[in-house]
């Protein structure tokens, strides 16, 4: 069974930075075909923050280009997010997600950041 288990959340100060973590169990690295940093607000729609595919394309939100970084280390089964100048409007729960080759998705159970002003 595919587990997906994020870590890094907290309570920043606007401006810090935080490093966000998924861990995917199993052998779903070996099958992936893109995966993907997700946030919601309270009272918003998921939105996609930023993916990389296999052959390591990375695709950024307009409002966090240059602000985060999305990284993968395929020994560790781990796919990171580095959030850096974070703002007050960056708070959400943020979830990964991976899509396989198989055409499946899975998810994680998200994570929270929180941005003071």
């Amino acid at each position: 069974q595919v587990q997906l288990v994020e870590s890094g959340g907290g309570l920043v100060q606007g401006g810090g930075s935080l490093r966000l973590s998924c861990v995917a169990s199993g052998t779903i690295f070996g099958t992936f075909a893109a995966m993907g940093w997700y946030r919601q607000a309270p009272g918003k729609q998921r939105e996609l923050v930023a993916s990389i595919t296999r052959g390591d394309s990375t695709n950024y939100a307009d409002s966090v280009k240059g602000r985060f970084t999305i990284s993968r280390d395929n020994a560790k089964n781990t796919v990171f997010l580095q959030m850096n100048s974070l703002k007050p409007e960056d708070t959400a729960v943020y979830s990964c997600s991976i899509r396989t080759i198989f055409s499946r998705t899975y998810w994680g159970q998200g994570t929270q950041v929180t941005v003071s002003s």
